[in-house]
């Protein structure tokens, strides 16, 4: 494994959460290996942008794609690393949803909010 390859692993945890990279195991191929390597351990690690700034960037542009379940990925990772509060995620629907059209942001809220409702459900649980 590179060095590379191993600090997009890392990345990806710190981005999504402790043992995330753990779901990649047993996978390979191009695809991820652009995404470990080059996505997570160059561009998501370079400087210039926190980890908030990049993931509501990523946010922005997968609610114009209207994908609740990677926008439940993004949203479950800002509560783990506390680069948002369930609040700031809810205030970003309404923010979105005049850019990306209502439809979409029925999409994004539906994500939020199950990955708020995750979030919580944890915490209650400790």
């Amino acid at each position: 494994m590179s060095d590379q390859y191993q600090r997009g692993l890392d990345v990806m945890d710190e981005v999504y959460g402790a043992g995330f990279s753990k779901s990649l195991d047993g996978q390979s191929g191009a695809f991820l290996d652009e995404t470990v390597g080059h996505l997570f351990g160059e561009i998501w690690n370079r400087p210039g942008l926190s980890t908030r700034d990049r993931r509501l960037l990523v946010l922005g542009a997968t609610a114009s794609l209207g994908r609740a379940d990677l926008v439940q990925v993004q949203a479950r990772g800002a509560l783990s690393g506390g680069d948002c509060t369930p609040e700031e995620l809810h205030e970003s629907v309404l923010q979105l949803a005049f850019y990306v059209g209502w439809g979409n942001a029925t999409s994004v809220h539906e994500g939020v909010s199950k990955a708020v409702a995750e979030h919580t459900a944890h915490q209650n649980s400790n």
